[in-house]
């Protein structure tokens, strides 16, 4: 009989290398602690709306893009379509659409051209690498022989990757003489943060290259919201012979031997396996061990800094009230100056005119996101719920106000608010004290692995690189896909 598979959460990273198994002839579970797939890219019902539960954007369908790969693998329709401009950043003294073209760019940072040439090349070469399934940081002599194959193959293309490989974002843009034009090191700032969750300082450049390269291959909409990529993994998975278990919370991972052999769930069922994924945070794998974490986990769950969160607003908005051309997606930097999230920058997503699925008539679903830190929202709350709540409606303010200046009459079409902390997605997602997004991309040699030091347990999502977005967990869940096929053989099992 078939090995079998549990993957515990049905996030795009999950829910793709449980399809990827599924077609290599593994039995496959996933278990979902909510009533709906995708996790922080899924999409919730609430009042005849249908709003994205946290990303909004999805990149990584244009040909060789990390979408397209899986679809040729499994065959599917992903059925999205594209959006241009990708969305509109708007700066204290100047608008600026990131369109396909690009020129939009160029036009409002005139000496920019060549550093935009430069990027092109490099996204094109990185582009290139991911479709090839480059293992990276590699953790096994197999992955290792199967990085020198993609590095021999791409030669000399690779030696104009190396230099960028040690160099941040901000020197990249010092060689280019470009740091002494503070607003496009501010524009370059905004982009990393919500691509790499960093800014030019912290961000590696070669994944900064790819990271800004979003925009110039295109943005899309899923039918009914982000969910509907899940949803179409899901129906894949069920294709293909595996299940989808919703309303089933992993509260126990049950370890003999240093192996995983099964996990437990609120409901008081076991699901036995041969290989599990984990497609949670490392903190999150490390509490469902327990006693039976090994050491390296813990430190890592003990030392690693938290990553980000995010505050964010689900408002239904009347449609008749916004201009007719407005495009679907907008970044809003408050200031030249400060640190950026905190309400400093915006984003901002409207449901597509298209799409009469995700709002009542007249009505358009909007998600706004800003950065923030999570242990600030649980201290406030535990010392003060009513600090909490003020807290709330003053992230809130803010938020609303920067668009209000961009959108004039928005505020007063909004027919619908709910406001969400990093408290909110702990409870609704699971994710430890709500972070989202996946750790900053800084060193491209101190990445996170998916290796959990658990012999048969990988971590799957944006906690291993490369990290934060669909496209991303994607090529992750492809890499840890290939490692499972490799070590455990399709038609080998452990009896119990």
């Amino acid at each position: 009989m078939s090995a079998r598979i549990v993957v515990i959460g049905a996030g795009i990273g999950g829910l793709t290398a449980a399809a990827l198994l599924a077609r290599a002839g593994y039995r496959v579970t996933v278990l979902e602690s909510q009533v709906y797939p995708g996790g922080s890219a899924g999409t919730f019902f609430h009042k005849g709306y249908r709003f994205d539960a946290g990303a909004t954007v999805a990149g990584g369908f244009q040909p060789n893009g990390p979408h397209a790969v899986i679809g040729r693998l499994l065959d599917l329709d992903w059925k999205v379509r594209a959006h241009d401009p990708a969305w509109v950043v708007h700066l204290p003294d100047r608008v600026v659409p990131l369109c396909q073209d690009n020129q939009a760019v160029v036009d409002a940072f005139p000496k920019t051209a060549r550093f935009w040439e430069t990027q092109t090349r490099l996204a094109a070469m990185g582009w290139s690498l991911s479709a090839q399934g480059l293992p990276w940081l590699p953790t096994s002599a197999a992955e290792l022989g199967q990085l020198f194959k993609v590095a021999l193959r791409n030669l000399p293309g690779d030696l104009e990757l190396a230099p960028y490989a040690f160099m941040s974002a901000y020197q990249w843009l010092q060689m280019s003489r470009l740091t002494d034009d503070p607003a496009f090191v501010r524009f370059i700032d905004a982009q990393l943060l919500i691509s790499s969750q960093t800014t030019s300082r912290g961000a590696n450049a070669i994944y900064s290259a790819t990271a800004l390269d979003l925009a110039r291959q295109g943005v899309y909409h899923a039918p009914g919201g982000m969910g509907g990529i899940a949803e179409v993994l899901v129906e894949k998975i069920e294709a293909l012979g595996g299940e989808v278990l919703t309303r089933q919370r992993v509260t126990r991972v049950n370890v003999r031997d240093g192996r995983a052999v099964s996990v437990t769930t609120k409901k008081g069922d076991e699901f036995p396996c041969d290989f599990l994924l984990a497609n949670l945070t490392p903190w999150s794998l490390d509490a469902l061990l327990g006693d039976d974490s090994p050491p390296g986990l813990r430190r890592e769950t003990a030392t690693r800094a938290p990553g980000w969160g995010a505050f964010v607003l689900h408002l239904g908005v009347r449609a008749d009230a916004l201009p007719a051309d407005l495009p679907d997606h907008h970044q809003f930097i408050e200031s030249m100056e400060g640190a950026l999230g905190e309400t400093r920058s915006v984003f901002m997503s409207m449901s597509p005119l298209w799409d009469s699925s995700r709002a009542p008539a007249g009505h358009r679903a909007v998600t706004v996101t800003t950065h923030t830190r999570v242990q600030p929202w649980w201290d406030v709350l535990q010392s003060d719920p009513a600090a909490y709540g003020a807290l709330k409606d003053e992230y809130a303010d803010k938020m609303l106000t920067h668009i209000e200046r961009a959108i004039p009459g928005f505020r007063a079409a909004i027919a619908l608010n709910m406001p969400g902390t990093p408290v909110t997605y702990e409870f609704y997602t699971g994710r430890h004290l709500g972070m989202v997004g996946g750790f900053p991309q800084t060193s491209l040699f101190r990445v996170r692995t998916p290796l959990t030091g658990i012999a048969n347990t990988r971590l799957v999502g944006d906690s291993i690189f490369p990290g934060q977005s669909t496209a991303g967990v994607s090529l992750g869940a492809l890499r840890v896909a290939q490692d499972v096929m490799r070590r455990l053989p399709v038609d080998n099992r452990n009896e119990e």
